[in-house]
């Protein structure tokens, strides 16, 4: 029972919060009693009392700097990590290992200014925690004139491709479950069956899964997808260890013609710009977020190197043979191989609740201001239209790589590397410098050649997936004939 209390503010931690705080500053500003001296000792600036966010924060449950970093490797070990092989294989063994430090620093910089951009807002408007979505809203009210009048629209922007994202990784959860019991399936019964009905048949568990009531309910779920992601991860690195062969046997560079899918699998697999906010707001010295040492950079160090490992190694070991899911490349006959397929496609399926609800809070929240009478009844039929929407994409595109691919390329190259950019003009933007305007240019410029090579090559993707036949295609005036 204790461990599902324990669980519950850490689940908490991780749902955005898309209702602006600009309003709820007098509770959040009560004063604990063991802050009031220091506090009566803030020194006065220009004859202002100097406002600290970070005391005048009062949280019931803070969490440590090293509970923060348990949360962090949580949200940004997810199962992005089961892409990383396949990256690798569009980048080459060596090219892989210096484009994912790339791709990490940049992931890494773009939280990191942020959380930065945050601080500055907190002491400017006298607030002392915001999410994504009002640190974008405050910047561009604060910002130049010609950025005012957009700040609305940049929120709303940010909250629906929060949205968009959490949906979409809905959609591949599915997929990647079904794959897995596909291959199970075909190996028991002998005979194999079209992915879509397995996609089909999880619709009725993820509905009851979506009916769980609140975050606290869902820990324990949470709790044991931990553990079987663990168990199924390490037996994964068991195999990709078993007999590798040389390095010369695999190409060191990539083409350049898939570097942009190297880009966008590892952008999703690595990115966690929609937990940042949410992980700083609820920590107990949230300056120690920040900084060389800090709790985001330590914490994306270690991503790093384990997604650098498993993309190396599982490319190293099953070459062009590599699967858009590290765990589709396990021998099926093997009992261990089977044991890692179902921890994992089960900790896939209970890690589906936490980003449903994220979905669900934002939607639930929309609609509560549009429609008063919202009701319970009202919230559970959402529940089930999204699921069943969520669903009925994966049965339309059950195609693991593109999938990823595109969300990476159009959710996160917006969310994680253009839009982070944009509001660090926004805050500063009455002391931006020559360097500032240069380095976040150049963000802007990776963040815009992967929205757009990123995106258009996975739909390319998907719609060679979906071909209805190779020998045939449409000519220019749209007459059907026969291809050479």
């Amino acid at each position: 029972m204790m461990g599902s209390q324990g669980a519950e503010p850490e689940l908490q931690s991780f749902l955005l919060d898309d209702k602006s705080k600009m309003k709820e500053v007098p509770s959040q500003t009560k004063r604990k009693s063991s802050k009031n001296q220091e506090k009566s000792e803030v020194v006065h600036l220009n004859g202002n009392e100097y406002f600290d966010p970070f005391l005048e924060r009062n949280l019931e449950h803070p969490t440590t700097n090293g509970e923060t970093l348990t949360h962090l490797l949580k949200a940004s070990l997810g199962t992005g990590i089961l892409a990383m092989p396949q990256a690798f294989q569009c980048s080459g063994l060596i090219t892989g290992i210096f484009a994912t430090v790339f791709v990490s620093f940049v992931c890494t910089f773009c939280s990191y200014s942020l959380v930065k951009c945050a601080h500055t807002l907190y002491r400017r408007t006298r607030v002392t925690a915001m999410g994504y979505a009002d640190v974008a809203e405050v910047a561009f009210a604060n910002g130049p004139a010609w950025s005012r009048k957009f700040s609305s629209l940049t929120r709303q922007s940010v909250l629906w491709l929060l949205f968009v994202t959490y949906f979409g990784t809905c959609s591949v959860y599915t997929v990647i479950i079904a794959s897995n019991f596909e291959q199970l399936f075909a190996h028991h019964m002998g005979y194999a069956l079209n992915l879509r009905y397995f996609i089909a048949m999880l619709l009725l568990p993820l509905i009851l899964l979506s009916y769980v009531p609140n975050l606290k309910y869902l820990a324990p779920v949470s709790m044991v997808a931990n553990l079987l992601m663990s168990v199924g991860l390490g037996i994964t690195f068991y195999y990709t260890l078993n007999g590798i062969p040389s390095i010369s046997d695999r190409p060191a560079v990539g083409s350049l013609e898939t570097f942009p899918t190297f880009f966008c699998l590892t952008v999703f697999a690595m990115e966690a710009i929609g937990v940042v906010m949410p992980l700083e707001n609820n920590m107990k010295t949230p300056r120690q977020f920040l900084g060389v040492f800090g709790v985001l950079n330590v914490g994306m160090g270690g991503v790093t190197v384990v997604y650098i490992l498993l993309g190396f190694l599982g490319f190293l070991k099953y070459g062009d043979e590599t699967k858009p899911s590290i765990t589709l490349n396990l021998p099926t006959e093997d009992v261990a191989a089977q044991v890692a397929k179902i921890c994992i496609s089960l900790a896939v399926f209970c890690t589906y609740g936490l980003q449903f609800f994220v979905c669900l809070e934002i939607a639930w929240t929309k609609i509560q201001e549009n429609f008063e009478k919202a009701t319970i009844y009202h919230n559970y039929v959402l529940r089930t239209v999204l699921v069943t929407l969520s669903v009925a994409i994966a049965v339309a595109v059950p195609t693991i790589g593109p999938f990823i691919g595109l969300i990476g390329a159009f959710c996160f190259s917006l969310l994680g590397i253009i839009v982070p950019m944009v509001i660090e003009f926004a805050t500063y933007w009455d002391n931006v410098t020559v360097w500032m305007t240069i380095r976040n240019a150049v963000l802007i410029s990776v963040g815009i050649l992967a929205l757009v090579f990123g995106t258009s090559n996975s739909v390319a993707d998907i719609i060679t997936a979906y071909v209805p036949s190779p020998e045939l295609a449409i000519n220019a005036t749209g007459t059907l004939t026969a291809a050479l």
